[in-house]
């Protein structure tokens, strides 16, 4: 073999090395972009698509196995604001242009998008990574909301607080009038004060810091002990109050404490808006439901129902949200704090249990929560 043919073969063997290498490198590459959550497109000197990932597909609602190299990324997206961006981004020299963005096609998301200039191929092209944050944009406005609220209803009775204390302060010489000012501020105060015990029972519970301790109660014992709670109270609102319970029930397994202050909260609710005359009826029974799909998971059933006055189908979803009120004005004036059905919420959750509402207007609401029944 001469000189040049080893010298051409050890060339060609050299080759071979590398392209593996450059092989290897670009499966690689892929596997990245791949297993990036953030969607990535490389797009060519024209705005022409040159690689995009499986998370930019989904993005923007493309078929996963449709050919979208080469087409034109205005044929893909069809937000006007975006496809300005990447048209700035393209024609752009050198730098990282950024931008923020809501889109509504294929579906509403808010998104933060990066460009930055890259070589492919030789010519110039630009790399753009969307994130997509909308779940955090939908945070801060709940914190917004959540705040505003808060404010709102601290306002309130501060307000009063301070308003009749002034009052008192340069002297009432009114002896009646003195008492009624002081029932007003002790009211208020006992509307703050739970207000705040609410509020610290609801942050301990989404933060995890509410530990259970479970143990094994007759469901037909708890309602019973509630409703014996309350009804000096629906006696004094001409309310007739009654309970039903099943002669064949399981036990559960809960909280006695939590599962009182649940069904306190709905007891609580249905007296506070069925007018004099009305029934507010507890039943309990046996039914098989579950949660994460399973629906025949054998359970018990607390059932509130209530000849009050309803509440609109729009308003429902919402019952459970921090604050949310069908008629604001009335919850505040029976006392309400609007965050009782949260609560609930949150401990059926601990329990592994469920709550639905049904309602209509001037008809009345009935409430169902739904608890496992205690493993044998």
């Amino acid at each position: 073999m001469s000189l040049a043919e080893r010298r051409l073969l050890e060339t060609a063997d050299a080759l071979v090395v590398q392209f593996d290498a450059l092989e290897e490198q670009r499966e690689e590459f892929e596997a990245i972009l791949r297993s990036m959550t953030e969607a990535v497109v490389v797009t060519g000197a024209r705005g022409e698509v040159v690689l995009m990932n499986g998370a930019a597909r989904q993005l923007f609602g493309l078929a996963p196995g449709a050919g979208h190299t080469g087409r034109e990324f205005v044929e893909l997206c069809r937000d006007p604001r975006l496809q300005e961006f990447v048209a700035r981004a393209t024609v752009g020299e050198g730098g990282v242009l950024n931008g923020e963005f809501a889109i509504q096609t294929p579906a509403a998301r808010h998104l933060e998008v990066s460009a930055a200039p890259v070589r492919h191929g030789g010519a110039a092209a630009r790399v753009l990574v969307f994130h997509d944050i909308t779940r955090l944009k939908l945070y801060e406005t709940a914190r917004t909301d959540f705040i505003a609220n808060l404010t709102h209803e601290l306002r309130t009775p501060l307000s009063a607080l301070c308003g009749y204390a002034e009052t008192l302060s340069r002297g009432v010489d009114d002896r009646e009038t003195e008492r009624r000012f002081l029932a007003i501020i002790d009211r208020q105060a006992q509307r703050l004060a739970r207000l705040i015990d609410d509020l610290i029972s609801l942050s301990d519970l989404e933060r995890g810091l509410t530990p259970l301790k479970l143990e094994s109660i007759e469901p037909s014992e708890l309602a019973a002990e509630i409703v014996d709670l309350v009804g000096e109270r629906a006696r004094r609102a001409e309310i007739e109050l009654e309970l039903r319970c099943a002669e064949t029930l399981p036990s559960i397994q809960a909280d006695h404490d939590r599962m009182q202050q649940v069904l306190l909260n709905l007891l609580d609710n249905a007296l506070k808006y069925t007018p004099r005359g009305g029934r507010v009826t507890t039943e309990v029974l046996a039914l098989s439901g579950g949660t994460n799909g399973s629906r025949d998971r054998p359970g018990v059933a607390f059932k509130v129902i209530d000849t009050g006055e309803g509440v609109p189908a729009a308003d429902i979803p919402r019952l459970t949200e921090r604050f949310y009120r069908v008629d604001r004005a009335r919850s505040r004036e029976l006392g309400g704090t609007g965050l009782g059905l949260a609560i609930v919420k949150h401990i059926l959750q601990m329990h592994q249990g469920t709550l639905a509402i049904e309602s209509r207007l001037r008809e009345g609401t009935t409430v169902t929560i739904w608890l496992p029944a205690a493993l044998l």
